[in-house]
């Protein structure tokens, strides 16, 4: 082998542990176990993005970021979340300043946060309806298991309520079922660009009848560092009322999120489902919900025909008149599930009734009633595989659902310090399969501010988890929902002498 096929390996593999990238291989079928020449290594360098929270100048914006403690991770790295595109006045823009200090030229007043140690959040607010879309980005300690919570309180207006979103990666594609372009929906597609070249994205949008015509919404540019917001209802004729909303990109990458405002329902964010599968598992309905609509889509060819199930505490129970869902291939189904919950905790679980088709799905919930309903979205996740986090949680309002949807499930939660003082707490629960539990979360002792959840699955089945947040406001329900999908703070990185001895072969 010669020298540069040698550098080659060792850049991919360097690649891998900064970006925190990992490819999914083929299955070994030689008889050897290659899984046990793979180390995980925390990832040394993530980006995260935050839309622009609200055109309301009533809005109060509350950015909350957390990393966990890791131990095999150095002293090094810093974390920032600066306003996208702003420039500082040494000519760079906050995206490009990365782990830089101060520098007397007004670098540090640009940052709306920035954390000083993991295992503490940090705290950022803003205010009305100029605050932008956010570009962050942390190194070194700071990378593995970073999360940002961002909470908007809205107390009257077009879109009243509370919203709230965590912060994505970016990334080339993502699907939103859920959304709307009727009348009393307005609905935005959210894109922000983290990089230093423009990004080329793509909006498709499929209705109940198939594929709906648009050519507004093909070649969108985002600038670098920049964020656009493109209201749904520009890009077809005729209101839809459920929606699937289909991103991709042609160049660069963006993350994406969408908005959803209804007139009378207050409003949050749509999150984007997990990638399609065959299965797919919605956690977190709160027990008090008046009204769930369940919408999914099939985006092959094949027609998926599907088995609905709600995970309560005492297990599987199927939905009377709602036991299954046929969905068309390249359309969009909804069914209303009503009050499914019953005034307990609950968990959708869609499986096959058949051979498998790969779906996206959410849950658009309500809760209250007349004048005084509130609503938002839970889209399908995936499991916890390893540690997951929700930022932004207060001493009242935050609800934690776990969901063992086959085996049960041993977890261990821990709540962190508070951004303003305390002392972390943890406890472990047991999930039975099958079941969803809303459990007694722990406090931290002395807690100021606000703290984060963290989730980590000890033994047993997949475990799912979500958390709602509520801030009840003139007698509306306000609250918001949360997945928690592993926060891929590690990542695989195959053995390089295991490389280099089957390369010779």
């Amino acid at each position: 082998m010669n020298r540069t096929t040698v550098s080659l390996i060792a850049g991919v593999t360097a690649l891998a542990a900064v970006t925190g990238f990992a490819s999914m291989s083929e299955p070994d079928t030689t008889g050897s176990d290659t899984a046990k020449a793979a180390a995980q290594l925390p990832v040394e360098r993530t980006s995260l993005l935050c839309p622009a929270p609200s055109t309301s100048d009533l809005a109060e914006t509350a950015y909350t970021s957390f990393t966990p403690v890791a131990e095999v991770t150095g002293d090094d790295g810093a974390a920032e979340l600066t306003a996208a595109g702003e420039e500082s006045a040494d000519g760079k823009t906050d995206a490009d300043k990365g782990d830089k200090k101060d520098d007397g030229k007004g670098g540090e007043e640009k940052a709306v946060l920035r954390p000083k140690e993991p295992g503490k959040p940090v705290t950022g607010e803003a205010s009305g309806a100029e605050s932008p879309a956010l570009v962050g980005t942390a190194e070194g300690r700071f990378a593995p298991g970073w999360t940002v919570q961002q909470t908007t309180e809205i107390p009257a207006g077009s879109g009243r309520g509370l919203l709230g979103t965590n912060c994505t990666a970016p990334d080339t594609e993502f699907w939103f079922p859920g959304a709307s372009t009727a009348k009393e929906r307005t609905d935005y597609a959210h894109l922000t660009n983290p990089d230093d070249s423009a990004a080329v994205a793509d909006i498709e949008l499929y209705g109940k009848d198939g594929a709906l015509k648009s050519t507004v919404g093909e070649g969108i540019q985002i600038p670098p560092h920049s964020s656009e917001a493109v209201l749904l209802s520009t890009l077809i004729d005729e209101p839809q009322t459920n929606l699937t909303v289909h991103v991709t990109v042609r160049s660069g990458r963006v993350a994406a999120a969408v908005q959803a405002i209804d007139d009378k329902l207050g409003g949050d964010w749509l999150g984007p489902s997990t990638d399609p599968a065959g299965s797919l598992v919605l956690p977190g309905i709160p027990k008090d919900a008046t009204s769930v609509r369940l919408v999914a889509f099939a985006p092959g060819d094949a027609d998926a025909d599907l088995k609905v199930r709600l995970a309560s505490p005492n297990g599987p129970i199927t939905p009377a008149g709602n036991e299954t869902l046929h969905v068309k291939a390249g359309m969009t189904a909804a069914i209303d599930l009503g009050d499914v919950t019953r005034g307990e905790a609950g968990s959708l679980m869609l499986t096959p009734t058949g051979r498998p088709t790969p779906v996206v799905a959410a849950l658009k919930v309500t809760r209250g009633k007349g004048d005084k309903q509130e609503t938002a979205f839970i889209p399908a996740t995936g499991p916890v595989e390893t540690r997951a986090t929700a930022a932004d949680n207060r001493s009242k309002g935050s609800t934690l659902s776990l969901v063992a949807p086959g085996r049960a499930a041993k977890v261990k939660v821990t709540a962190s310090a508070g951004s303003g003082g305390g002392t972390a707490a943890s406890k472990t629960y047991t999930i039975k399969g099958g079941t969803t539990q809303n459990v007694e979360l722990p406090v931290p002792s002395g807690l100021k501010g606000t703290y984060a959840l963290t989730v980590e699955p000890q033994s047993g089945g997949p475990v799912y988890a979500a958390r709602m947040l509520e801030a009840a406001s003139g007698g509306v329900p306000m609250f918001t929902t949360q997945t928690l999908p592993d926060d891929r703070g590690t990542v695989e990185v195959p053995d390089a002498a295991q490389d280099l001895s089957v390369l010779q072969k």
